[in-house]
């Protein structure tokens, strides 16, 4: 197993992070749902195969997920890293039980806390902004939990660059604990963070945690032009995909998977995998797995590296369009 600090911190996390948005025996969303025989079969492999970074949300099953990540980790749940969320709705009936005022998030950690039967969070995320709550409220109600010992590295997930850069710049203007990652979607289809979060992160010393980098698993190549939707996947119970991409494009991307993942004897997840691992600026991928099958095989992309040609080639296939101002930038980047 590969480690990557954490951002700027001194904080060591495997290159690879185990999802447990899955972790429910009643379902959430389109995360489908497993028995906890299961779970536990994949906790014990990841541990078994060097993973030390788990990640989870309150919001996962409405607890479940924290619940049944503890139960499976039994007595070694202080020999890992385990982060959480904070932010969405938890009771329907209570306005104060949700968002990321001070009162909220102070709720929320005791009640991850008890779920996690712990004494503190590794690492504390603000799951998306909160238009509702000043932020500096926020700031100052993280601050405080790491200074009461609550939490030890905080961060965030799904801000848009300019909201990394004003709550980081609040945080040193104010001596605050800062933000250590950044939890955003990110893959071979998804690259839409590079134009301005990304170089945000950089500047600022987060590391990124991408979360679904197989494209909701899209990037599995399961999926192909003849057959889009096998009877069973995500994609095929989704009425509308969660994820934005344009098909054809995806099904042409898989194709050349195919073709790179001969090479290295591997498969298309792995090949996937592989080309986030290639960026220095991802610190852990955050992988799903509803099977012990499933994370064997994400697993497998530790087995070799991409070559800096087939990185490059799928850099190229896969270049978003720039957007202004980055390609104006570009023009004058040299003069």
């Amino acid at each position: 197993m590969e480690y990557r600090n954490l951002g700027n911190s001194g904080l060591k996390v495997s290159v690879i992070c185990l999802g447990a948005m899955t972790f429910t025996e009643k379902g959430w969303r389109s995360a489908g749902k497993m028995d906890f025989s299961e779970i536990k079969k994949v906790v014990d492999y990841a541990i078994d195969s060097g993973i030390n970074f788990f990640d989870t949300a309150d919001i996962y099953g409405f607890g479940e997920s924290e619940t049944l990540l503890s139960k499976a980790l039994g007595n070694r749940i202080n020999d890992v890293i385990i982060a959480t969320k904070v932010r969405g709705v938890m009771d329907e009936n209570d306005p104060n039980n949700r968002g990321l005022s001070r009162y909220h998030i102070f709720k929320a950690v005791d009640e991850s806390l008890k779920r996690l039967n712990r004494d503190y969070i590794d690492l504390y995320q603000v799951h998306w902004w909160d238009n509702t709550t000043p932020i500096e409220e926020t700031l100052e109600a993280l601050n405080d939990l790491v200074r009461i010992g609550k939490v030890r590295y905080i961060g965030i997930s799904d801000f848009a660059a300019w909201q990394i850069t004003k709550s980081v710049m609040l945080q040193e203007m104010k001596g605050y604990s800062k933000f250590v990652s950044a939890q955003m979607y990110y893959s071979l289809l998804g690259r839409d963070i590079e134009f301005e979060v990304v170089p945000a992160c950089e500047d600022l010393g987060l590391g990124i945690l991408p979360w679904s980098p197989l494209a909701g698993g899209f990037l599995t190549g399961k999926y192909s032009k003849d057959k889009p939707f096998p009877e069973g996947t995500r994609y095929s119970r989704m009425e509308k995909p969660f994820l934005r991409f344009d098909l054809e494009k995806g099904y042409e991307l898989v194709d050349a998977l195919k073709e790179i993942a001969d090479k290295y004897n591997a498969t298309v997840s792995q090949v996937a995998l592989n080309w986030l691992r290639a960026k220095p600026f991802v610190s852990s991928i955050i992988i799903g797995a509803t099977n012990l099958n499933q994370l064997k095989d994400n697993l497998g992309c530790l087995n070799f590296e991409l070559s800096e040609e087939d990185v490059k080639y799928l850099d190229e296939i896969t270049q978003p369009e720039r957007p202004y101002p980055q390609w104006f930038l570009d023009m004058f980047a040299d003069l």
